[in-house]
């Protein structure tokens, strides 16, 4: 336990000391050129709501211990001592990383009056283990009541000028797993902090949305790479570019293995099946028609190698739904220049539309419905075959244009970053347009 006191007084200190420089940075700047329209206030919670939660990460034995993913803000250990830009992240985590790149950001202000939305650094998905592992797990429903409660006694002014509709968090999970219905007896998964009324106004950033609430928005799973700097991000770019794709297609996950028909078990199927069609890929530079890296038991999750090089010799990256629609391997596979395969519209193209343009997903990726293929026997090879070599040259360098916007860059050097948006940048600015427009409307009621 030491150890994590070490940790805890470390981050603390760090996260101190980026605080007051990022509130006095942000105040340097012209705000008429930089700051209008963009000026942000960190809340300030006592540490009961996000770096004291860090202290029990390894009091939740149905789990695992995640304290390993803590360091580095939330980055994880790095794969290898030389390595400059991959970490073992786990996805878990953003809303450590969300806090500490927030601190860098140029438009903070300590007036909340000011400030064109409120960021509460609430570590929400860490807090809710208690609820789904811990003692707490008959008590899901008051997930959240805390917060208010300090919101409304601690300068309730803040909360109570716009009652909520400028403030945001982060909640690194699938809302799903806030989205209990009061009252369940028992209860089922997940706690029900989006179900509480008093947060209806607050815009919520998750790792998957539902398709109705207007609060909710789903920003990138963190990969594991975090480039410190755009001189290595760029030379990220460039070795996708020139990687040779030997692999027609690729699956990198669990599942599929039951008797039951659902799209992982119609995938490898097909992938075990390839050599009746092997000999349609005769005199072609591929030597795999289909890959199958399997993930099975979380053996993926916090080492990037067994993934991302079968992804950069892969030519397309099938991305079907497990328990939920969306998946971090659709951001894996941007990073490595694989074009994704979605099976169904809400595993990507209603989610991300901050990251990802909405109106150009044929451009970078393929849509097969997973009906099609489980029921109607539809082979995914056959569709992908199809599609002309000239137009997967177009996809696959749309994905490469794509991936600054899904990467995390590393926090410091953000003067150098001046010009180029990452997956925060554009999640910061999305939500301040949103709030912006939601306070407006309020406002004109």
């Amino acid at each position: 336990m030491s150890i994590h006191f070490f940790f805890f007084f470390s981050v603390l200190f760090l996260l101190n000391i980026n605080s007051v420089y990022s509130q006095q940075t942000g105040s340097d700047l012209d705000p008429e050129q930089e700051c209008t329209g963009k000026w942000i206030h960190i809340r300030k919670l006592p540490s009961r709501f996000n770096l004291d939660l860090l202290l029990n990460c390894s009091d939740y034995p149905l789990y695992e211990d995640f304290c390993p993913y803590l360091a580095n803000h939330g980055l994880g250990h790095k794969t290898h001592n030389r390595s400059h830009s991959w970490y073992r992240t786990d996805p878990y985590m953003l809303e450590l990383i969300f806090h500490r790149r927030i601190l860098e950001y140029p438009c903070l202000t300590s007036n909340p009056i000011q400030a064109n939305a409120i960021y509460l650094p609430y570590y929400a998905a860490i807090d809710a283990f208690r609820y789904f592992y811990g003692a707490d797990y008959n008590s899901s429903a008051q997930h959240g009541l805390h917060l208010y409660n300090f919101l409304q006694q601690d300068n309730s002014y803040i909360w109570n000028r716009n009652f909520g509709h400028d403030h945001f968090l982060v909640m690194a999970r699938p809302a799903w797993d806030f989205s209990q219905p009061l009252g369940n007896d028992p209860p089922l998964w997940g706690t029900s902090f989006l179900q509480v009324p008093e947060f209806y106004n607050v815009t919520a950033l998750t790792l998957e949305a539902r398709p109705w609430p207007w609060q909710e928005q789903a920003i990138p799973y963190p990969t594991s790479f975090h480039p410190p700097s755009i001189a290595l991000l760029e030379n990220w770019i460039e070795r996708v570019r020139r990687g040779h794709r030997t692999t027609f297609m690729l699956f990198a996950g669990g599942g599929g293995l039951g008797s039951s028909p659902n799209i992982r078990r119609s995938i490898r199927d097909e992938c075990e099946n390839t050599t009746i069609i092997s000999n349609r890929f005769i005199g072609s530079s591929f030597t795999d028609v289909c890959r199958i890296v399997d993930c099975s038991n979380g053996v993926c999750e916090h080492d990037p190698y067994r993934y991302m090089r079968p992804m950069l010799h892969a030519s397309f990256c099938l991305q079907p739904p497990g328990d939920t629609p969306t998946r971090r391997s659709t951001f894996d596979a941007i990073l490595a220049g694989c074009i994704p395969v979605f099976f169904e519209e809400s595993s990507a193209q209603t989610q991300f539309g901050w990251h990802l343009p909405e109106d150009q997903y044929e451009e970078f990726s393929v849509f097969i419905p997973k009906e099609e293929v489980v029921s109607k026997g539809l082979q995914i090879i056959d569709v992908l075959l199809g599609i002309p070599k000239a137009q997967v040259r177009r996809m696959r360098e749309k994905v490469i244009e794509l991936m600054p916007r899904v990467v995390y860059r590393r926090h410091g050097g953000s003067m150098e970053w001046r010009g180029v948006k990452d997956a925060f940048d554009l999640a910061v600015e999305g939500t301040i347009d949103r709030i912006k427009s939601r306070v407006a409307t309020r406002n004109s009621s």
